[in-house]
């Protein structure tokens, strides 16, 4: 059964730092996309970053704008794992962050997921 289990959120000040892990079980990490995505309250999902692997082992990243330039998704295969480092951190950051999983390619879609973690908040606040 495919899971995934985030970790890593918390409350941080302004211009602080995070990082984010999604450990996945029950599949294979390397022939799936993954996604971050959050909500705030009263919000839509959005999508912040995904990552992906193709047969040839290349691997792509993809960014939200706001998240381009202060957050990055890498990946660990080995550990069944993906990460969101997430600086300079801002109060509209503030949210749940959800990592959720879909076989290659990434989608920006929310709807293209089928299986999703149970989400980690981070709160950002002086």
């Amino acid at each position: 059964q495919l899971q995934l289990v985030e970790s890593g959120g918390g409350l941080v000040q302004p211009g602080g730092s995070l990082r984010l892990s999604c450990t996945a079980s029950g599949f294979n990490l390397e022939s799936y996309a993954i996604g971050w995505f959050r909500q705030a309250p009263g919000q839509e999902r959005e999508g912040v970053a995904c990552i992906s692997s193709s047969g040839s082992k290349m691997t792509f990243a993809n960014y939200a704008e706001f998240a381009k330039g202060r957050f990055t998704i890498s990946r660990d295969n080995a550990k069944s794992a993906v990460y969101l480092q997430m600086n300079s951190l801002k109060p509209e950051d503030t949210a749940v962050y959800y990592c959720a999983a879909k076989p290659y390619p990434c989608s920006t879609s929310a709807t293209d997921f089928g299986s999703w973690g149970q989400g980690t908040q981070v709160t950002i606040s002086s």
